[in-house]
Order: C-alpha cells, then sequence, then structure tokens
C-alpha cells in the first residue's frame, strides 16, 4: 500500500489507520530529516520510507540503511505486477 502525505512529519500515522489491513506500506515523500524516533516507530509499524536518493544524506546513517529509494521502490512494484 503505498502513501503520500504532506509534511510527512505530522501525517505518516494516517497511512497506518488507512491501510490498517494491509501489513507493508510505502509512504513516498520528498520529506527530508525526519528523526529518528519517528522512522524508528514507522519502521516498528511496517511502514517503509520512500524518498528520492538526494534526500538519504539527510538522514542519520542508521536511517539510511533502512531508507528505500525511488528506484527500488518502481523496481518491486514491477517485480510484483509481473508476478501477479
Amino acid at each position: 500500500m503505498p502513501g503520500v502525505k504532506s509534511p510527512s512529519k505530522v501525517r505518516w500515522r494516517q497511512v497506518l489507520a488507512e491501510a490498517d489491513r494491509i501489513n507493508q506500506k510505502y509512504l513516498l515523500t520528498l520529506e527530508a530529516s525526519i528523526s529518528k524516533h519517528q522512522t524508528d516507530e514507522m519502521q516498528a509499524k511496517n511502514l517503509q520510507l520512500v524518498l528520492p536518493r538526494g534526500l538519504h544524506k539527510t538522514y542519520t546513517p542508521e536511517q539510511q540503511a533502512w531508507l528505500m529509494d525511488l528506484s527500488s521502490f518502481t523496481d518491486l512494484v514491477r517485480e510484483r505486477q509481473d508476478a501477479a
């Protein structure tokens, strides 16, 4: 389940409520440097943050290891679409 929210720092929890029956969710954003506390919470709730590779540098190294870039996200969508 992909979601797009602005600003993500504030509204990301809406994706959880909107897709509560879907296990893995993806949040596409252009938001730089969301706090580690919030990204830890996203990770715990199976909400994957997806953003352009250029914005990854605004996050801590630990956060960067978890972030997904747009290219990886579109590859995942293609793989799943081809498998269906």
